[in-house]
């Protein structure tokens, strides 16, 4: 494989799940990230791929090993690829001081502030560094991929889809931050990545407002909300999104899970239900 070192492999339903690392270009640092490589009937059958964007304070492999979705991959043979959140081991003054920023929280932006600007660019890393990565070094149907992800990774799926009309044939979110120009979260993260809100084009990183804004090909949102989450709805806002979209005439399937919260527990009850839709839109 070229430019990967594969760290780890483990036999699951049939396939492997397996992490490696890579040096980032974009990122300036050894970046790593999870790939689920369900079974196949030979070596060269090539495979669609969905993308899994976690949340705050999450490792790459968190979703996969917590959430069980390697059952399901395996069930509608897609590959399942979950990067890290943010850029690693770069020692930015300030970067590991809290929980919702930093290497915490990279928020699938382009920082555009200092000491940010030159690493935090995990927008760029995926979209021009990490999707070519996968389809150089796996068996993948190039171009036929879907995006989902938790939270802060909702909202950097909702923001790559919209931002990139076409790339992504599907996207869908679990309990995804809808709205971070207006909660604390992204408040905290914008100022610090973007600078101030009247300069720092905050609406580029915003689902709500690029919805607003959208005209590209189709594209449906999948929103998922447990309505039993203690960050619903001050810092996730997801109606905000709905409404938005339904102004700008995109559609929306908006489901709320009654007792649901913010958890894993949430994700491995529905995960199926988001791989089956997604495969849908990859057939």
């Amino acid at each position: 494989m070229t430019g990967l070192t594969e760290l780890s492999r483990n036999k699951s339903f049939g396939g492997w799940q397996t992490v490696f690392s890579h040096e980032s270009k974009v990122l300036g640092c050894t970046m790593k990230f999870g790939v689920y490589l369900p079974p196949t009937e030979n070596d060269t059958e090539k495979l669609p791929v969905i993308y899994w964007l976690s949340g705050l304070t999450c490792s790459e492999a968190n979703f996969i090993e917590k959430a069980g979705a390697q059952r399901y991959a395996a069930e509608h043979k897609v590959i399942i690829v979950n990067p890290d959140t943010s850029p690693r081991g770069l020692n930015i003054p300030g970067d590991s001081d809290s929980w919702d920023f930093g290497v915490a929280a990279g928020f699938y932006l382009n920082a555009t502030q200092d000491p940010w600007k030159n690493n935090y660019k995990m927008y760029d890393y995926i979209i021009k560094e990490l999707l070519d990565l996968v389809n150089s070094n796996f068996n993948t149907q190039a171009g036929n991929q879907s995006i989902m992800g938790h939270s802060m990774g909702g909202h950097g799926a909702l923001v790559l889809s919209l931002k990139n009309p076409g790339l992504f044939k599907s996207v869908s979110a679990f309990a995804p931050i809808c709205n971070p120009s207006i909660c604390p979260w992204g408040i905290k993260a914008f100022s610090g990545y973007l600078g101030p809100k009247e300069t720092g084009q905050w609406e580029e990183w915003d689902a709500t407002e690029l919805v607003k804004k959208y005209k590209g090909p189709p594209l449906e949102l999948f929103i998922d909300q447990g309505l039993n989450d203690n960050f619903y709805p001050a810092q996730l806002n997801p109606k905000n999104l709905v409404e938005a979209s339904k102004g700008a005439g995109v559609p929306v399937i908006f489901k709320e899970r009654e007792s649901y919260n913010h958890s894993y527990f949430y994700i491995a009850s529905f995960i199926g239900e988001h791989i089956g839709y997604h495969a849908q839109h990859l057939k």
